[in-house]
């Protein structure tokens, strides 16, 4: 199975969730866009720890900043999913398409407020009051998981 659904992370500052979700988008045969700097040098001896053997079987692109990766997703036509803590819209009540993007932001910061205005909608994951967020790397494989279930599992 593949799709054209995408995951995009915005600076990722932290290895191991990267490569949980390389091994993710491997497992699931989704593309992956990392829209850097990273906090991290992206190398296979950051990211194999948790993407292990998977690394090789995934489409990975990197962009050089997100004016870069903006303009490369205007260009094809993708729409701008973000997971967001401020966002109002529950992810399981979201509508997905086939060529979304699912943007999820640094793991110390989330997005820019910049980068939060240009996404075409902005999706929440429900949690219990004075919790702050969820992992990076599980909210990756709910959502996918929830937008997969809509667009390529029917």
């Amino acid at each position: 199975m593949t799709t054209a659904l995408r995951i995009a992370l915005y600076q990722p500052d932290i290895p191991g969730n990267t490569g949980t979700i390389l091994r993710l988008a491997a497992c699931m045969g989704i593309g992956v866009d990392i829209i850097e700097p990273a906090g991290f040098v992206l190398s296979d001896k950051n990211l194999k720890r948790a993407g292990m053997d998977y690394l090789a079987s995934v489409t990975m692109t990197r962009h050089v900043n997100w004016q870069r990766f903006d303009a490369w997703r205007l260009s094809e036509g993708r729409r701008l999913v973000l997971a967001s803590t401020k966002a109002a819209e529950r992810y399981t009540d979201f509508v997905y398409a086939e060529n979304d993007i699912l943007l999820f932001g640094r793991e110390s910061a989330g997005v820019p407020d910049d980068v939060h205005n240009t996404a075409d909608a902005r999706i929440i994951i429900p949690m219990v009051e004075g919790q702050r967020s969820i992992n990076v790397a599980m909210s990756a494989a709910m959502i996918t998981g929830e937008a997969l279930r809509q667009i390529a599992w029917r």
